[in-house]
C-alpha cells in the first residue's frame, strides 16, 4: 500500500537543499505528464519558483499501477527542458532518495525508465528541475507514485 504523504515530505526535502533550483518565466508551474503502459496521468507541481518567489503547494500526486518491465515516460513543460532536469526516484513514503537520473539538457520527454529498475514495488519518481535562476536553490518538482504488480 503507497502512503501519499508527499507535500510536507517534499517541502522539507527542499529546505534541507535536496530538491534545487527555480524555473523562471512560466506564468504557473505547468504539468508534468506520466505515461506507462496505456495509462497518461498528469502530475502538478508541489513546488515551484513562480516570478522569483518560492511557492509551495498541496497537491496529492497520481498514483499509476504499472506491471513489471513497463516503459515510464516523462513529459516536461518546454521551460523546464530549457533550464534542465532530472529524476529522483523515492521510496513509497516520500522519504529516502534511492536513485537519480540525470536528463540530457534540452530533453522534454525521457523515456529511458523501466518499471522493473527500481528494487522496491511501490516507489515516486519525482521531477525535479535543476537549481538556479530567481529562486536559488529553490526547484520546481512533481511527484508521480508507481506500484508495480507483483511486488
Amino acid at each position: 500500500m503507497v502512503v501519499r504523504r508527499p507535500a510536507p515530505v517534499l517541502l522539507a526535502l527542499g529546505l534541507a537543499g535536496s530538491l534545487a533550483g527555480c524555473a523562471g518565466e512560466p506564468e504557473g508551474p505547468g504539468e508534468v505528464r506520466a505515461q506507462a503502459g496505456s495509462q497518461d496521468v498528469a502530475a502538478r507541481a508541489t513546488q515551484f519558483c513562480l516570478g522569483g518567489d518560492p511557492q509551495r503547494y498541496e497537491v496529492t500526486p497520481p498514483i499509476v499501477e504499472v506491471s513489471p518491465d513497463t516503459t515510464i515516460s516523462l513529459t516536461v513543460p518546454e521551460s523546464v527542458a530549457e533550464r534542465g532536469w532530472q529524476v529522483q526516484v523515492f521510496d513509497d513514503q516520500l522519504q529516502e532518495v534511492i536513485g537519480e537520473v540525470d536528463v540530457p539538457e534540452g530533453t522534454e520527454t525521457f523515456a529511458e525508465i523501466n518499471s522493473s529498475d527500481v528494487v522496491p514495488p511501490a516507489f515516486y519518481l519525482v521531477v525535479v528541475e535543476d537549481k538556479g535562476g530567481d529562486c536559488g536553490e529553490w526547484t520546481g518538482a512533481w511527484p508521480v507514485g508507481f506500484l508495480r504488480a507483483g511486488g
